[in-house]
């Protein structure tokens, strides 16, 4: 993927190397505290809860014998100068490219595009939606309109989860953005809306079609900054569907060693997301992606 050389986001802020991973404890969890877990049943309940779609921030609370919700605001870090290091200023690159392709699409439409920030940190960090641990692998937090990701999860992505390069990267952050999209469009809003109405399991359903659509949203990324730059050459889209394919509820879940259960599927299976995403590569439009309004997902 060519991509040294091409504009870096102005809205990236690095709290790496900051105490904690930067970002302030937010009066968040104190490990080893709560129901009694120590540092490795954290750990292991975060990535349980980024495999299977729990709200992170929930998780921690509960953990922490707190109450759902009722987060600490986060404490303001310091400016930070740009990533200089190569792997953060490729997700800065990747970052810029998304701006410039939602920018362009939302002026299409006399609309404004308001672009979400991308927090780099390193061990765990606050966020408006709780507190931040590397463990729960990258996320986007509505309440304060931010993706967040701890790069070592790029380690996890290759070494663990056996999708490398680099555009298998740029799909993770693309697909964070896309949930940035659905809270600007409102259906995020809708979706929280909807929890306390209906049940756990056609909730289940809802936050699939929600994964899927930022997939989606991801393949639309891609269409339109290949169409600008070029920048992909032969293999790299079979990247991103190999990503696609290797997060996919049914894989995780094997990949855990456990049975795959499509009940309690919360992103969709592995052929799922990588149709959606294709979906997206196709349209080239945010209009082919609707996963809520279709009925073969």
């Amino acid at each position: 993927m060519k991509w040294e050389g091409e504009r870096e986001s102005d809205n990236v802020e690095d709290r790496r190397g900051q105490p904690g991973g930067g970002g302030g404890s937010g009066g968040g969890m104190r490990l080893g505290s709560g129901r009694g877990l120590g540092l490795g049943g954290v750990v292991v309940a975060l990535l349980a809860a980024w495999l299977f779609g729990l709200d992170p921030g929930n998780v921690l609370q509960m953990l922490d014998g707190g109450v759902p919700g009722t987060a600490a605001p986060e404490s303001p870090a310091a400016p930070r100068a740009k990533p200089q290091d190569s792997p953060g200023r490729f997700v800065s690159t990747i970052l810029a490219s998304t701006e410039d392709v939602w920018r362009d699409y939302f002026a299409r439409q006399q609309m404004e595009y308001r672009p979400p920030k991308l927090v780099l940190f390193s061990g765990q960090t606050g966020t408006t939606c709780g507190q931040g641990v590397a463990a729960m692998g990258p996320f986007y937090c509505p309440g304060d309109r931010s993706v967040y990701i701890d790069l070592g999860f790029y380690a996890t992505l290759k070494e663990r989860l056996g999708a490398p390069g680099d555009f298998a990267q740029a799909y993770v952050i693309a697909h964070e953005v896309g949930h940035h999209l659905q809270n600007l469009q409102g259906i995020t809003a809708k979706l929280d809306e909807a929890r306390s109405r209906v049940s756990d399991r056609v909730y289940r359903g809802l936050s699939v079609r929600l994964e899927l659509q930022a997939d989606c949203y991801a393949g639309v990324w891609a269409a339109r900054a290949q169409a600008a730059k070029g920048w992909l050459e032969s293999g790299y889209v079979e990247e991103a569907l190999n990503a696609a394919s290797r997060i996919g509820d049914d894989a995780l879940q094997r990949s855990a060693g456990g049975p795959v259960v499509p009940e309690s599927f919360t992103h969709g299976s592995s052929e799922q997301r990588v149709r959606w995403f294709r979906r997206g590569l196709e349209a080239g439009d945010l209009s082919g992606c609707d996963t809520f309004g279709s009925q073969r997902l």
